[in-house]
């Protein structure tokens, strides 16, 4: 959604559905020997000092080992899939966790405004139905006496191991000394000896994050061991060089997670890679008041309509908030949430059916949308390591049983849908925004960005490196405040190649023709990692493309590159033309609406693709229209026209041109 600022911080496919409690088994006998030697003491630096040592934090782990007889292998690997052993300046997590071990403390967290209620943008987004509106539904933040288990951590860790609150939310080697002692006191509390071999910590792993069910539980505990298993090796946001060495033969012991006294998740049908937790929390299908029904409508997809999209959203809300709200027949709807602090997984709505969630009812209509716990503004309210892969997992599997390409064409932000009308443009969300790490995302789907073709082949793919790429916005903590220095995977757009030139404009978020800026949630001049622009011309580190019907120029020097090269196909209007309109969907002709449907007006977006330009195209797609007005599924029909369409990376959102008004080419001639 467009970024709210939280006052504080909170908390059928084909043949493969399957049950949540499905885990395969894993492992052979292994041992874990450490590179580095334990230190006589751990270095203490706080979350903002990079004068530290740059071994000061493994020393750390090592140190907090010793102390509280936990293999340091295994503090390292719980400390990864937390926080990949960053500090973030000891700014909290979406879910109120605080450093490298992610303790949590979130007795005071609430966030201003839920995703989709902000009255800005229908969710729904078909102008033939009156729009849902702004949502009433304010669900309080649960008061601190209420608050889960798995949101609490800190102050157990400030028990178990004598440490102040503070010095466990801004020291980063007393936070590791933290999680160690809750890891310690777990492995007593199980009856499981303080011992030497990491396997013997798998049940105390698996009670980490605090997950009130045992698939949740091992699914966490399996990523750790996957991680040990592996090995690791990174420099942190606080310029720390850790490592961890791989340990291959570590065997999984997931007959310890019985001792942790969970309950036994129910045998529900979810559309789920068998890897992950997931449980089913439907959204509700239910009449309202005259003609209204909620939260979303019932289908037949892949029968009825192909689905096209994978749409990732931010919540702007905690798990508990979204959930009641996803609950809500007269809220809206989403296919799936996912969790940040452990990766957990609810489905609401079955792939088949359409729910209301992007804002524009075409790609509604031929997508699946999936809900991230966090806040779009507030980039140090960091995502976990194990939201991201378990994300990453659902994303996979989803793309393979859709027959989804994996790509930025057809994995949107829903800060890539673009508006349905001119009037509608303003109000559409910037969710997940610069700050969510795209480029690690697709490497965690096993489709890593690289480059595929050489210096003329006329595209590039957007690709700086995240961490220490970190251009300025404003906007995250008030209007025009700066926001704190962050990593980023988008580059912004120039009229001319030097940096003091203006920002280009887009005059769908600005009719007055005023200029784009650097608010966190102006997308007007923005073009983010994975998305493929046709190269208009190139002066010295500036690359300029197009973009929006205009030349844009950004920085992309050699020695820190911030795209790399790519060749594809891409559109130019067809001979003869000046300009082609541009579409926010890809709708049938007026001629191929039967009697009883009305017919949708095609409404061209306020850009023009002019004579001379090139655009990059996604995909080819069909016209279609999902008419669905009545609660009784039967009365829906999918209109589908004679027209075609190509999908292009237009700005920074995708649109959509008519076949006929455009010619396709190779990306170098």
């Amino acid at each position: 959604m467009r970024g709210s600022v939280p006052e504080s911080w909170t908390a059928p496919l084909r043949a493969l559905r399957r049950s949540r409690g499905a885990f395969r088994a894993a492992g052979v006998l292994a041992s874990a020997a450490l590179l580095l030697p334990l230190a006589p003491g751990a270095a203490t630096a706080t979350a903002t000092d990079r004068r530290a040592p740059s071994g000061a934090l493994q020393r750390a782990f090592a140190a907090a080992s010793r102390e509280y007889r936990v293999p340091q292998s295994v503090l390292l690997g719980v400390s990864y899939l937390e926080s990949r052993w960053d500090a973030h300046r000891g700014a909290p997590s979406v879910t109120g966790g605080y450093g490298p071990m992610h303790l949590t403390d979130a007795a005071h967290a609430v966030a201003a405004v839920p995703h989709h209620s902000d009255g800005r943008e229908d969710p729904r987004g078909d102008g033939s139905r009156p729009a849902t509106g702004p949502r009433a539904v304010r669900p309080s933040a649960l008061p601190p006496g209420e608050l889960p288990e798995r949101l609490r951590t800190l102050e157990q860790a400030a028990r178990a191991s004598g440490l102040s609150r503070e010095a466990l939310r801004k020291d980063p080697a007393a936070n590791v000394r933290g999680g160690a002692a809750l890891l310690a006191a777990a492995q007593k509390r199980l009856g499981l000896p303080l011992s030497e071999d990491p396997a013997d910590w798998f049940g105390a792993v698996a009670g980490y994050p605090r997950a009130s069910d045992s698939a949740t539980a091992t699914a966490f505990a399996r990523d750790v061991f996957g991680v040990i298993r592996s090995g690791q090796r990174r420099t942190t946001d606080a310029g720390q060089r850790v490592a961890l060495p791989a340990a291959p033969r570590l065997p999984d012991r997931t007959e310890q997670v019985r001792r942790l006294g969970l309950h036994d998740p129910a045998d529900e049908e979810t559309e789920c890679p068998a890897a992950v937790a997931c449980e089913s929390i439907p959204a509700p299908y239910e009449k309202l008041q005259g003609d209204n029904y909620g939260n979303h409508d019932l289908a037949d997809r892949p029968s009825s309509q192909k689905t096209e999209f994978i749409v990732i959203h931010d919540t702007e809300g905690s798990w508990e908030t979204t959930i009641k709200l996803v609950k809500d027949p007269a809220y809206v709807s989403w296919n799936y949430t996912v969790r940040s602090a452990d990766g957990h997984i609810a489905q609401h709505v079955p792939t088949k059916d359409v729910a209301w969630h992007a804002g524009n009812w075409y790609v509604n209509a031929k997508s699946v949308g999936i809900e991230h716990e966090g806040f779009l503004a507030q980039p140090d309210a960091w995502y976990t390591e194990e939201m991201y892969r378990t994300s990453a997992r659902l994303v996979r599997y989803l793309a393979q049983e859709l027959e989804i390409p994996l790509d930025r064409q057809h994995v949107l932000g829903h800060d890539n849908v673009p508006g349905t009308t001119p009037e509608s443009i303003k109000g559409m969300h910037t969710d997940p925004g610069p700050y969510w790490d795209w480029a690690h995302y697709f490497d965690l789907m096993g489709k890593p960005f690289r480059p595929t073709g050489g210096a003329y082949a006329g595209m590039v793919t957007v690709l700086p490196d995240y961490e220490a790429h970190k251009p300025a916005y404003t906007g995250c903590t008030g209007p025009a405040k700066p926001c704190a220095a962050h990593g980023s995977g988008a580059v912004r757009l120039h009229t001319q190649p030097n940096e003091k030139s203006p920002l280009v404009k887009d005059a769908g978020l600005r009719p007055d023709g005023s200029a784009s800026t650097i608010d966190v949630n102006d997308t007007g001049a923005r073009a983010s990692t994975g998305q493929q622009f046709a190269v208009a011309a190139r002066k010295g580190s500036w690359t300029a493309i197009w973009y929006l019907g205009q030349m844009a120029w950004f920085r992309n020097p050699l020695s820190q590159p911030t795209a790399v090269n790519a060749y594809g196909s891409v559109v130019t209007p067809k001979e003869g033309l000046a300009e082609v309109p541009v579409f926010g969907r890809a709708y049938p002709e007026k001629e191929a609406y039967p009697a009883g449907v009305p017919v949708q007006a095609l409404a061209p977006l306020p850009y023009k693709l002019l004579a001379g330009q090139a655009y990059v195209m996604g995909q080819r797609l069909g016209s279609e229209y999902l008419w669905a007005k009545t609660f009784d599924p039967a009365g829906h029909k999918v209109v589908r026209g004679k027209e075609a369409y190509y999908e292009i990376q237009f700005g920074h959102r995708v649109a959509f041109v008519k076949a006929s008004d455009v010619t396709v080419r190779p990306s170098n001639r």
